[in-house]
C-alpha cells in the first residue's frame, strides 16, 4: 500500500469520526495490511502540511488526532447557527478554572477561594459534560472528594495537556480566560 493511499484512508477516518483517533486506533484501519506506526505518523504529518492555510486543521489532542475547523473561521461558521450558544456563567467559569489550575481540589477549597458556596448544579453540569471527575478523596474529616479535569476537558478545549492552559499571569479577568479556551455553552 502506498503512502498516498494510507493518507487518504486516515483522512477519511478522521472525517468520519468526531472523537480523536490515536495512532493505535488508526492502525486498526489497515487490518492485516503491513502498515506501521511510522507509516501512519508520516501520513499524519503530511495531512498537517496539506491543511496549512486552509479552513480546517489536523489537531493533535490528548486522546489522538482530530480534523476540526480553524478558530480563525469560527465567526463565519457561527453565522449559520440558528441557536447561537450562550456564554457559561461566571460562577461556572470560576469553578472550572479553579479545578483546572489547582487540581486536585475539593469543593470546600473551591468555596474558600471563591468566598461563596459552589452550587451542586455547577458541579453536576461539569461532571455531565465530563470536564471534571472525582479523582480521589482528601485524607481529612468527612473524606471530601477531590476534583480534577478529564481528557474530555482537554479535547473540548483543544489542549494536549494541562501545560497548554494559559498562564495565570496572562489572565486578567474571566472574560479573557473564556476567550482563550473558547467556551460556548450556558448553564442555568
Amino acid at each position: 500500500m502506498d503512502d498516498q493511499q494510507i493518507k487518504h484512508i486516515i483522512e477519511a477516518a478522521l472525517m468520519a469520526f468526531d472523537e480523536p483517533l490515536a495512532v493505535q486506533h488508526l492502525k486498526q484501519l489497515f487490518g492485516e495490511q503491513p502498515v506501521s506506526g511510522a507509516d501512519i505518523n508520516r501520513a499524519l504529518e503530511q495531512l498537517q502540511k496539506d491543511y496549512v492555510g486552509r479552513g480546517i486543521e489536523l489537531q493533535q489532542l490528548s486522546k489522538g488526532y482530530r480534523l476540526q475547523t480553524r478558530p480563525s473561521v469560527q465567526e463565519w461558521l457561527d453565522n449559520l447557527r440558528q441557536n447561537k450558544p450562550r456564554k457559561l456563567s461566571r460562577a461556572l467559569l470560576e469553578t472550572l478554572a479553579l479545578v483546572a489550575y489547582r487540581q486536585p481540589i475539593t469543593r470546600g477549597e473551591i468555596e474558600d477561594v471563591r468566598g461563596v458556596a459552589v452550587s451542586s448544579k455547577i458541579i453536576h453540569y461539569l461532571m455531565d459534560k465530563e470536564w471534571i471527575e472525582e479523582v480521589g478523596y482528601r485524607d481529612a474529616p468527612g473524606k471530601p472528594a477531590l476534583l480534577g479535569t478529564t481528557d474530555e476537558f482537554l479535547n473540548y478545549f483543544n489542549l494536549q495537556s494541562l501545560q497548554d492552559l494559559p498562564a495565570l499571569a496572562e489572565i486578567k479577568d474571566f472574560e479573557s480566560f473564556e476567550q482563550s479556551l473558547d467556551f460556548n455553552e450556558q448553564t442555568e
